[in-house]
């Protein structure tokens, strides 16, 4: 039987199937208290029907499975596929809880079921996200009755991460992926929040350290540090410009609206351990011994990467003279081969996948889009990689319009086998002219200062 047909048997058997069967009850008023984890120590699961109520014409199932709650929904002219969607990072709380994708209703409406899972563990835990994600495959076959012939993984921000490796971890259980604003460069995320710190401090005249083991006092410590730091890189000064010349590079390259998005990231307040700091510093790996709390060792690196704030041919003297005072952090640890630590990403696809990240994005920059396709790249896999750039400043700031757009485009590709266009992310004259980001931008993204598309 072709999967074709395969597809619409197994469709057909469920709309049969929901037909007959009672309508789902509507999620409860009040939601059930958290109930202790049964495979994690001190974790709560959060109840999965709380605020959650099926569309019109779909049937839900939720529960908690292995100390992760779930939630499935599927139309009831399902076409026979799945889309499993993967949250991003959830800080270091101990109670765990499943949210809807934000496609769940054009999902719906295409005929996708979808899944998602609270995983089992907060943190930057993405192998547990990985393998959470994946046991939602064979779950939604226990729950509804039946396979689904086709998957697609989608997931956003530490979600992409675990899109990216869950399709390189089980191959053949994924037809495509859609992720988005997502670290596709695992610890390169890191090495970029170390650049940004450690050429802050020397553009300062600052001498910063990086604890391998912080003690408790350490975040005050940096702190104060930070107290001499900021004034010295303010907006107007020649030091601020430089700074935020190199976070551009090391952030993705010249690129139209990054003044605008320098501000918006400058402005933003970091959370614990430095809230209210500005939000780059709090990102600083040293704070945590460079493992994300989730690794051993220090993941990040920077002996051999040269900062540049020009894009001369040959550095500057005020080049070199930076390279010259930058604190230099060598790695104790790499990107896991497996699920373990922060798993490492090929960038060898053997699916489609068709990605969107935003330009103005300093939290996961574009740069991880770069990595991602360099990798592909060598891997002989750039057939198998679109990316699409948004005018946007906003981490995960992406319209309805545009990731419709880019999930219809990716299924049509599986479905035909015709690779749909992207934007040339590796060629630094294409990202530099002022029209980069036009081509994929629907809709107005608050706050982004550029000139306007053509």
């Amino acid at each position: 039987m072709t999967n074709r047909w395969k597809y619409a048997a197994t469709a057909f058997a469920l709309v049969v199937s929901l037909a007959a069967a009672p309508a789902p009850a509507q999620a409860a008023a009040l939601c059930e208290a958290p109930v202790p984890s049964p495979t994690q120590p001190g974790y709560l699961i959060t109840d999965p029907d709380c605020s959650f109520t099926p569309l019109d014409g779909a049937r839900a199932y939720t529960g908690i499975r292995d100390g992760a709650a779930y939630r499935i929904e599927v139309p009831q002219r399902w076409n026979g596929k799945l889309v499993v969607y993967a949250h991003g990072y959830r800080g270091q709380g101990t109670t765990v809880y499943v949210s809807n994708p934000e496609l769940r209703a054009h999902y719906l409406a295409e005929g996708y079921a979808w899944a998602a899972s609270s995983y089992a563990t907060n943190g930057y835990d993405v192998g547990q996200g990985v393998r959470d994600s994946y046991a939602l495959i064979r779950l939604f076959r226990e729950v509804t009755g039946h396979p689904a012939g086709s998957v697609i993984m989608s997931g956003a921000s530490m979600g992409g991460h675990v899109t990216a490796v869950a399709i390189e971890t089980y191959p053949r259980a994924f037809d495509g992926a859609m992720p988005y604003c997502g670290v596709l460069g695992d610890t390169e995320l890191f090495d970029y929040f170390l650049d940004a710190n450690v050429t802050a401090a020397a553009l300062a005249g600052v001498d910063i350290e990086f604890p391998l083991s912080p003690a408790a006092d350490y975040p005050a410590r940096y702190a104060a540090q930070l107290a001499t730091i900021k004034p010295a890189l303010g907006p107007l000064t020649p030091a601020g410009r430089t700074w935020s010349a190199v976070v551009e590079r090391r952030s993705g390259g010249e690129r139209p609206g990054f003044d605008g998005a320098f501000a918006y990231w400058s402005a933003a307040p970091s959370g614990p351990p430095l809230t209210g700091q500005p939000f780059l510093f709090g990102l600083y790996p040293g704070l945590s011994g460079g493992t994300a709390n989730i690794a051993p060792g220090n993941v990040t690196d920077n002996r051999h990467t040269f900062y540049r704030s020009t894009d001369q041919w040959l550095p500057t003297a005020a080049e070199w003279r930076l390279n010259r005072e930058v604190l230099r952090v060598h790695r104790t640890a790499r990107a896991d081969r497996g699920l373990n630590g922060i798993p490492r990403v090929d960038g060898a696809p053997r699916v489609p996948v068709l990605s969107l990240h935003t330009i103005g994005d300093l939290f996961v920059p574009i740069s991880m889009e770069q990595e991602y396709a360099e990798r592909a790249a060598r891997n002989g896999k750039s057939r198998l990689f679109v990316s699409r750039a948004i005018r946007g400043n906003g981490h995960c700031e992406f319209t309805q319009a545009e990731l419709i757009e880019g999930f219809n485009d990716l299924t049509k590709w599986i479905r035909t086998g015709h690779r749909p266009p992207g934007d040339a992310i590796r060629n630094p004259r294409v990202v530099a002219a002022p029209e980069f980001g036009c081509r994929f931008t629907r809709g107005a993204h608050a706050g982004f200062a550029a000139p306007a598309c053509p």
